[in-house]
């Protein structure tokens, strides 16, 4: 019989976390106007807001961390996290930030200009909202099966190439590059296969443009090229990461998912010259070339963690648990994303909640009442996310409308997952008593999710 998957890890460490009333629970979610970021941690009993900087660092990371070296200039620890982007990602030059939408802002202030445009397979938010600060625009490019959360295709990250190519021919010198978003957050955590990366790599070379990655989740993606991708199989998951990366000219990186890390970021680039000018605005708003916002014990962190992050077993302890919630509340009925994605749960909100009208917000709608039932905090990536028509100032309503349960690197257990699953299971089954949903109060100008105040119709 052959065995099932367990945790690669042991338990060397807890956190107490509370677990509060439901009347405590619509207080609390009332004074944070309804926006799941303004709740105090303490008020969170399974916090799945996000996998960005809340995974739990093994033993040798914090052994790292007490080597660091806080040097100002020339730190050791920039070279060891130099030495380990080199090695495992390919890269020779690099700039450290603070953290992935650093590394965006930088590198944007170099390739961004007034009315570019930018394609991809479905920028993610601060990725966007990079672009649209800088009055340029994002064109998504993602296949249409991703759109349809019941259809099972291995790889719903991948670019449509004709749609890929029209942007291209039309827009032609006006757009500096082209991003691909690994694994494709929007879309639910869904990978980019090594074949259509290959197959972009192509067309940029075809039209002369440069390839950026959005990093964030590589491994991930690499672990799914590995167990859906039949040529690759027999590939351990580094060897897929160095064939990824071939086809990049430079990467932005949130170190804080798969290199589970609390904090950090960098840039990787194969080009001198880019790597010179990024460096100006690396020491504007980051710090000097070779910290760039981070501690010496933090980059010691992320060295260690790129290491264990491209690791097999690691990725199957962390990708089979977020099958397993996924399994669970299918087990419920509950609609979600198919296949699972490799970081997050993202159920369907439309699906869940097919009466509730578009202006009022499904998907944040749904995450309102999933932290009432249970205290579970999930993130909305939807009409909130997608923001409004920088121009018209109108909502974008987007395909999906998603309730994203993103699972932090190995911090909780099955058992919380379990737990999650019955309070969506309880909201599902009273779903049809769900009249109505949220309106906007009070909204920032961009990226407005973050502190969006909203009310009750």
């Amino acid at each position: 019989m052959k065995l099932p998957y367990a945790e690669s890890y042991k338990i060397k460490m807890i956190e107490r976390i509370h677990r509060s009333t439901k009347e405590e629970r619509l207080n609390w979610i009332k004074e944070a106007k309804y926006n799941l970021f303004n709740l105090k941690s303490e008020h969170v009993f399974v916090d799945l807001l996000t996998d960005s900087g809340t995974g739990s660092m093994s033993d040798k990371q914090w052994s790292e961390m007490m080597i660091g070296d806080e040097s100002y200039a020339g730190a050791s620890s920039y070279y060891k996290l130099k030495n380990a982007i080199k090695e495992i990602l390919g890269f020779d030059y690099f700039l450290p930030t603070h953290q992935g939408r650093a590394a965006e802002n930088v590198l944007f202030s170099v390739l961004v200009k007034e009315g570019n445009v930018i394609p991809g397979n479905s920028h993610f938010d601060t990725t966007k909202g990079h672009i649209e600060f800088r009055k340029a625009k994002s064109v998504d490019c993602t296949i249409d099966e991703a759109f349809d959360t019941t259809i099972n295709h291995p790889f719903k990250g991948n670019v449509n190439l004709e749609k890929l190519e029209n942007v291209l021919k039309e827009h032609k010198d006006n757009v500096p590059f082209i991003t691909m978003t690994i694994t494709n957050n929007n879309a639910g955590g869904q990978p980019v296969s090594l074949k259509n990366l290959r197959e972009v790599r192509a067309l940029a070379d075809k039209y002369n443009k440069i390839v950026v990655f959005d990093s964030a989740r590589f491994a991930e993606n690499a672990y799914f090229i590995k167990t859906r991708e039949e040529e690759f199989k027999d590939m351990s998951i580094k060897e897929i990461v160095t064939e990824i990366f071939k086809n990049a000219d430079a990467m932005t990186m949130s170190s804080k998912k798969d290199a589970i890390v609390n904090m950090g970021g960098f840039i990787g680039m194969r080009s001198k010259k880019l790597f010179q000018e990024a460096s100006v605005f690396n020491i504007m708003f980051e710090g000097f070339i070779t910290y760039g916002g981070m501690s010496g014990r933090d980059m010691n962190a992320l060295a260690q963690g790129l290491y264990e992050g491209t690791e097999f077993d690691v990725l199957e302890s962390r990708i089979e648990q977020v099958a397993f919630l996924g399994k669970k509340l299918v087990e419920y009925g509950i609609p979600v994303q198919q296949p699972f994605g490799g970081h997050a749960i993202f159920v369907d909100a439309k699906r869940f909640l097919p009466n509730l009208p578009k202006e009022e917000y499904i998907a944040q709608t749904l995450a309102i009442e999933l932290y009432i039932e249970g205290g579970v905090r999930g993130v909305e990536i939807g009409t909130l996310l997608a923001d409004r028509d920088p121009e018209t100032r109108i909502n974008r309503y987007p395909k999906l409308e998603l309730l994203r349960l993103a699972i932090p690197r190995r911090t909780y257990t099955n058992n919380h997952m379990e737990y999650v699953a019955a309070a969506l299971g309880n909201v599902y089954a009273r779903r049809n008593e769900i009249k109505h949903g949220l309106k906007i109060v009070s909204e920032a100008p961009i990226m407005r999710h973050f502190t969006v105040e909203m009310d009750k119709i």
